[in-house]
């Protein structure tokens, strides 16, 4: 394979992506809102709760997730007070998942520009009757979703780490995020689950006819994060450290299955007739 097509396709890619306002636009909103404005809101809302009704500790609803909390959590909040534990539990643990729908939708809008976008811009032709192999056009398609959707992720989590520690310093007194679990959530899992959506985006995105069309086709795997989110709310499963590993290690193994029928059934013959 050459890898210098590769990335010459995925270069022209993200270059045509960043010009396109239905991409970015997203990009720079949705970690304000998760990053920045959620956290914030949060740790001023548990920190200036007045008496138990106003705790979320004392949420009857929040009694289920505590009752089946496992020992490494448990010794985590030893010796905190109600504020500092409804703080640590609430954007250390029950938060976590909430943070791959960035990976995921940065993958996702990305990846819908490639060859839908393609086709709205009428230069799928000329790209197509380009030398690079179908794999190596296929895999540019590819890197022009993951590598961006990688890199703002690890971007938007070191804010993520300055928002926390900073907005709830006053309370907490210390620097104590991030927890062991989340390294291997953002490290692992994230780029897992981009690669899945990239390689489901990319196989929607080349049999419809618009960039909008193929991002909402794919939009469904949003649920994924929501099981993993309904899961660790109601103690059915902790993001723990060796549970994100096997998490990441699953969706990997899908993204192998993804990508290789993706690579069989890529035909450029198709790609020119359904755009003629």
């Amino acid at each position: 394979m050459n890898w210098k097509a590769v990335f010459t396709i995925a270069k022209k890619d993200i270059k045509e992506a960043r010009q396109n306002k239905s991409v970015w636009l997203p990009v720079l909103i949705v970690p304000l809102i998760f990053v920045v404005i959620m956290p914030v809101g949060l740790i001023l809302g548990v920190s200036s709760a007045t008496g138990a009704v106003g705790n979320p500790m004392n949420d009857p609803d929040f009694a289920v997730f505590l009752e089946k909390m496992p020992e490494f959590m448990s010794k985590l909040i030893n010796g905190m007070d109600s504020v500092q534990s409804s703080i640590v539990l609430l954007l250390g643990y029950l938060f976590a998942p909430f943070f791959l729908i960035l990976p995921l939708m940065f993958s996702t809008v990305i990846a819908s520009e490639s060859f839908a976008g393609e086709r709205e811009r009428k230069t799928i032709e000329a790209l197509l009757y380009t030398p690079a192999t179908d794999t190596e056009l296929l895999m540019g398609k590819v890197m022009a979703g993951f590598i961006p959707a990688v890199l703002i992720t690890l971007g938007s989590f070191v804010m993520y780490i300055l928002v926390v520690n900073g907005a709830a310093y006053p309370v907490m007194g210390r620097i104590w995020f991030p927890l062991p679990s989340w390294y291997a959530l953002i490290l692992w899992v994230s780029p897992a689950i981009s690669l899945l959506g990239i390689a489901a985006t990319v196989l929607i995105s080349a049999r419809v006819q618009t960039f909008m069309g193929a991002y909402q086709s794919s939009a469904s795997l949003v649920l994924l994060v929501l099981v993993l989110l309904a899961g660790q709310a109601t103690g059915v499963v902790y993001l723990s450290v060796a549970v994100s590993l096997l998490i990441g290690a699953g969706i990997f193994a899908i993204d192998a299955i993804l990508m290789y029928y993706a690579v069989r059934t890529f035909n450029r013959d198709k790609l020119l007739a359904s755009a003629a």
